[in-house]
């Protein structure tokens, strides 16, 4: 490519559209000397600075777990070759998981890790997160909002909007400059094992009012603007794989796409969202070559730029999950992405390969340095926009005094409770008559988990002499039959049953020996209620039960919310954003 051309796309890129020639300028004086562009632009003089290497290596975003390692690490060693050696894009913070069970950064020591890195860093870097339901879903101490379905049966946007809100807050606070949130999927079909409650419902206007309104919350103050994602294009509500497990096949017609599925990505580009993420899913209709959408063109650059005149930032999902990493190498999924019109790679599985197999695509003409570079603006002018240009490292002075604060606690805890959505209510069952006297049986779907514990506690603080039992899903059947024998004792018996979409489980289901153990409660006489801290497409499991409500969220508030609603202390009144006959 000529100097010029490369010269033009970047001017057009960074100062705006090409606009038609201004009047002669009089000359620089001595004292005075006109600024140039790349003299005042730091993503100017960022591109000045790289070689085809670093431009590549800043289409990367590498993964962390928001700890601090120690020099003498493994985990250390290679984020300071992607940081200091590669020269990456940025981080995003995902969940470690000890012993089954997942671990939320500390704050103190994720912002300090961060600082560590921009200290190595010759660009700054972008610090990312799936904050979907807020920071507390990556990082303790911080607000905790209940699931996005939550949101959907309030039916409350001004919620939505908060949250957005405060998500940007915490996000800053932290350290943290791109969420990958809303997610824009409509969840309509009741077997998807990934999104279910990620999902805001099943209705596309519902799905996209909520959308909008996050969008717009997380933009509302430019103190703490942050870069929001909509995912996962294009749109993964109705299928039965989990891509971290094997790729996803839409049937769907174009027809049904346009009506259902990419309604909410329209209202996420007309409320100005700043980034797509991409599924690793297939869509015949949208591409008969069956591929996963992360490196389909016409998807990508057809659909998504061109029909739906997205110009902003695209990004892969994880390029580490099966439904895209058993099909290519990941030199070529990152070479496949890019030609499709990718512009940032989330976690490949190897940065050194995806950076080489992009070179030698580039030398051989496969991609060329032009949409290396159009790419490669895009993510330096959102780090000027977003001000970690001039200010890159966090200010760890008082910063436990912004998070989790009093006023988004409230709120919080006034979403979870409008949320509760009562489906089967026999006889009037609840709210419960004596729920003091009530026999209660907590079942967590995590080893070493402290799913329930705030429900217990509510309870006790409540009821300190109830009758509960709490399970992880490693219990002894001689447990479970214990409990099923002393739970038939009482009059009402309350299961209370964590349960939702989590990656590489394949289903949305009851763990280990507890569907059998529910069927036994079911069948021993007593009424028993049925609670879902989660997926409302459990009460399928268990049709017989003589009453039913759900959350739609497995958060701390939710489990507030339940006790509360069996007591009678709020009244059920969340909305059935889902249907499961």
């Amino acid at each position: 490519m000529k100097p010029f051309a490369a010269g033009f796309i970047l001017s057009a890129l960074v100062f705006g559209q090409a606009r038609p020639a201004a009047k002669p300028k009089p000359p620089a004086t001595k004292s005075a000397p006109a600024a140039t562009p790349a003299a005042t632009n730091p993503v100017a003089q960022w591109m000045k600075s790289m070689t085809l290497r670093d431009k590549i290596a800043q289409l990367m975003v590498v993964h962390s777990y928001g700890d601090s390692p120690a020099a003498r690490t493994k985990e250390y060693k290679r984020l300071r070759h992607a940081v200091a050696d590669l020269h990456v894009g940025g981080i995003i913070v995902i969940n470690r998981v000890v012993r089954g069970s997942v671990v939320n950064a500390e704050p103190h020591e994720m912002a300090t890790f961060f600082n560590r890195m921009q200290r190595l860093a010759h660009v700054p870097l972008i610090m990312a997160g799936d904050f979907e339901r807020g920071a507390s879903m990556r990082v303790s101490n911080t607000t905790k909002y209940p699931h996005a379905m939550a949101f959907g049966a309030a039916g409350d946007l001004k919620f939505t909007f908060e949250a957005g809100a405060a998500t940007a807050r915490e996000s800053r606070a932290l350290g943290v400059h791109w969420v990958f949130a809303p997610d824009a999927d409509v969840n309509n079909n009741p077997d998807n094992p990934i999104i279910n409650i990620r999902s805001y419902g099943e209705d596309p206007k519902l799905v996209s009012a909520q959308v909008k309104a996050f969008i717009e919350g997380a933009h509302s103050d430019p103190k703490s603007h942050i870069l929001v994602t909509a995912k996962h294009f294009p749109g993964h509500g109705d299928t039965a794989v989990d891509s971290h497990m094997g790729l996803p096949r839409i049937e769907a017609s174009k027809e049904r796409m346009e009506a259902v599925e990419l309604v909410p990505f329209r209202a996420a580009i007309d409320a100005g969202v700043d980034a797509v993420m991409t599924a690793h899913m297939s869509v015949p209709a949208l591409d008969p070559e069956e591929v996963p959408a992360t490196v389909s063109k016409p998807i990508m650059s057809g659909l998504l730029r061109k029909d739906l005149h997205f110009n902003g930032i695209i990004v892969t999902d994880a390029m580490n999950m099966a439904g895209l990493a058993k099909m290519y190498a990941p030199g070529e999924a990152a070479v496949r992405s890019l030609e499709a019109g990718v512009d940032v790679l989330l976690m490949p599985p190897n940065p050194d390969a995806a950076i080489e197999a992009i070179v030698k695509a580039v030398a051989s003409g496969r991609i060329k340095r032009a949409r290396i570079d159009e790419s490669v603006v895009k993510i330096l002018a959102a780090k000027v926009k977003l001000g970690i240009a001039q200010s890159r490292y966090v200010n760890l002075e008082g910063l436990s005094d912004r998070l989790d604060v009093e006023a988004d606690q409230e709120r919080a805890q006034q979403v979870a409770d409008r949320a509760v959505a009562l489906i089967i209510n026999k006889d009037s069952a609840l709210p419960l008559k004596k729920p003091a006297e009530a026999c209660y049986v907590v079942l967590a779907e995590n080893r070493n988990s402290k799913q329930g514990l705030q429900f217990v506690d509510e309870l006790k603080d409540r009821a300190p002499k109830v009758n509960v039992q709490r399970f992880e899903p490693n219990a002894y059947p001689a447990e479970l039959s214990d409990a099923v024998k002393l739970a038939a004792t009482c009059d009402n018996i309350v299961v209370a049953a964590f349960v939702t979409a989590a990656e590489y489980r394949g289903k949305v289901a009851l763990p280990g020996g507890f569907e059998a153990m529910t069927n036994q409660l079911i069948a021993s006489g007593r009424p028993v209620t049925l609670i879902s801290l989660g997926s409302p497409y459990l009460v399928r499991s268990f049709p017989k039960v003589a009453a039913y409500f759900t959350t739609y969220s497995t958060a701390l508030t939710s489990e507030i919310s339940a006790v509360k609603a069996l007591f009678g202390d709020i009244e059920m009144k969340g909305k059935q954003v889902v249907s499961w006959k």
